[in-house]
C-alpha cells in the first residue's frame, strides 16, 4: 500500500500539476515567459472586434515552454439565439487542415512507405501522361496564364508535362493542378455525391490538364491537391484517411473533439456562422474526407497539434513524427516561388503544407524567423515558432484580416524575452 502512494506521490512530483498525460500543462504567464497585462490586452483586442461587429466571436489559445497561459473565449457562439461562445466551440477549419495532412504525410515518410519525390502516378496510374494547358497563340511558346475565369477562357492547346507531378509537387502548391489557371479553367467539372470517397473522385484528376509546367511556379491548389495525397496515403496506409487521422494523429495526441463528420452529440458546440449562407456545408454526413478543408477542431484541440510540433514531434510521450520531418515540413521547399496566396507577400517561404517565415519583414512584433503555420478560408489560424517555443491558435468564422493580424501582434508583445 505505502508502496503504490510513494509511487503516484513521486509521479506528482516529476510531472507536476496538470501534466497528466492528456492534459496540456497550464503555467501562470510570467511562469512560461508571457506577461499577463499582455496577455489581457490580447483580450481587450478580441472583446473591441467582437463589439465592432467585425467576427461574431472568437476562441483564441496561446503556449510557451509547452505551458498553457492562455485560452480565452469571447462573443456568440449562435448570435441569433444568444448563446455564448464556449471555450470548446467547434470551428470548421477549412484550409487550416492542411497542416494535418502535411504531418500524416511526414508519417508515411518517416517510415519509408513514400517519399517526396515519389511520382502520383507510381500510386494513381491514371496520373501518367499529364498535359498542361498553354496559350494556343504563339504556337512557338509555351505560356500559361496565372489566372484565368471559367467564363473567359481564351484559344488554347495542350502540352505534355515535361515531368511526372509527383508528391512533392502536391504538398508544395507547385503541381499546377487545379490552382485558378487555365487548365482549371478548360477542366470538365464532375459533380461529386455524397455517395463519393477519395477512391471516387481523385482518380478521374489524372485527366485534368495542369495549369503549369510542375515545379515551375506556386499557385495555390485550395481544394484538390493535397486531397490526392490524401488517396495515396489511404493506398499505401489500407486505411481510409479519417481513420489514419484519429489513430495516428487524434488519438495519441487527445484531439478529442475534431472530426470529418462531428458526432450528433456535439453539433450543439459547432460555431453557427452569422452572416453566411451555410447551406453548401449542410449535406449531412461525408465519405469524401478532404484533406484540403474538411476537418471540424476546437482551440485546445489545434494546440495540441501545434504543441506536438514544437516539440519536434512529440507530444505526451507519444511521437507522431521525427524531429527531422518536422525540420523537412517546415523548411522552404520552393527556393523563391512563393510570394503568399495574393503575390504580394516578401520574406516567406513555403514547406510541405505550411507558410515559413524567412526572414521578419519589418520592427513590429510579428512571426520570427522560422514560424511556420497556416489558415482557412473561415478565419481560423495556428502557427508554431520553434525559436521562441511559442505556440498560437485563432479560432474565427469570419475571415476578419485586421482581426487576425492584431491577435498575431498582441501575442508577440505579450513574449517576455
Amino acid at each position: 500500500m505505502w508502496v503504490k502512494i510513494f509511487c503516484l506521490l513521486a509521479i506528482l512530483l516529476v510531472c507536476g500539476p496538470g501534466a497528466a498525460a492528456g492534459e496540456l500543462p497550464r503555467a501562470d504567464p510570467e511562469a512560461a515567459g508571457m506577461s499577463t497585462i499582455g496577455l489581457q490586452r490580447l483580450n481587450d483586442v478580441m472583446r473591441a472586434h467582437v463589439d465592432a461587429g467585425d467576427i461574431q466571436g472568437a476562441v483564441t489559445a496561446v503556449a510557451r515552454f509547452g505551458k498553457v497561459v492562455h485560452l480565452e473565449a469571447y462573443g456568440m457562439l449562435d448570435v441569433e439565439k444568444q448563446i455564448p461562445m464556449p471555450r470548446d466551440a467547434i470551428f470548421r477549419m477549412a484550409s487550416s487542415t492542411k497542416p494535418v495532412l502535411g504531418v500524416a504525410a511526414m508519417i508515411m515518410f518517416d517510415e519509408g512507405l513514400m517519399q517526396p519525390v515519389d511520382p502520383v502516378s507510381r500510386y494513381i496510374p491514371e496520373f501518367s501522361d499529364m498535359q498542361v494547358a498553354v496559350l494556343k497563340d504563339p504556337d512557338d511558346e509555351d505560356i500559361s496564364p496565372r489566372f484565368v475565369r471559367r467564363n473567359n477562357v481564351p484559344p488554347h492547346r495542350l502540352v505534355p508535362a515535361q515531368r511526372d507531378v509527383t508528391l512533392h509537387h502536391l504538398l508544395t502548391h507547385t503541381s499546377g493542378l487545379v490552382s485558378n489557371g487555365l487548365g482549371a479553367a478548360v477542366r470538365e467539372r464532375y459533380q461529386r455525391t455524397p455517395e463519393d470517397a477519395l477512391a471516387d473522385v481523385i482518380p478521374r484528376l489524372g485527366s485534368v490538364p495542369l495549369d503549369f509546367q510542375p515545379g515551375t511556379r506556386w499557385a495555390y491548389s485550395a481544394g484538390t491537391g493535397h486531397n490526392v495525397v490524401s488517396h495515396v496515403i489511404e493506398i499505401v496506409s489500407g486505411q481510409s484517411f479519417d481513420v489514419f487521422l484519429k489513430k495516428r494523429v487524434f488519438e495519441p495526441l487527445g484531439m478529442k473533439d475534431t472530426y470529418f463528420n462531428v458526432p450528433p452529440e456535439k453539433e450543439n458546440r459547432r460555431v453557427v456562422i452569422h452572416g453566411r449562407d451555410m447551406s453548401r456545408w449542410r449535406r449531412g454526413p461525408t465519405r469524401y474526407f478532404s484533406a484540403s478543408g474538411g476537418l471540424s477542431s476546437t482551440a485546445e484541440d489545434f494546440l495540441r497539434f501545434e504543441q506536438m510540433l514544437v516539440h519536434q514531434g512529440t507530444l505526451f510521450g507519444e511521437r507522431i513524427i521525427s524531429a527531422g520531418a518536422v525540420d523537412m515540413m517546415s523548411s522552404n521547399q520552393v527556393a523563391d516561388l512563393y510570394r503568399g496566396l495574393y503575390g504580394n507577400q516578401e520574406g516567406g517561404g513555403f514547406g510541405y503544407t505550411v507558410g515559413v517565415q524567412l526572414a521578419q519583414a519589418d520592427s513590429k512584433p510579428r512571426r520570427r524567423q522560422g514560424a511556420f503555420g497556416w489558415g482557412g478560408a473561415f478565419g481560423t489560424r495556428s502557427w508554431t515558432d520553434p525559436a521562441l517555443e511559442l505556440t498560437a491558435v485563432l479560432m474565427l468564422q469570419q475571415p476578419h484580416r485586421q482581426t487576425q493580424a492584431d491577435f498575431e501582434r498582441a501575442v508577440y508583445e505579450a513574449v517576455v524575452e
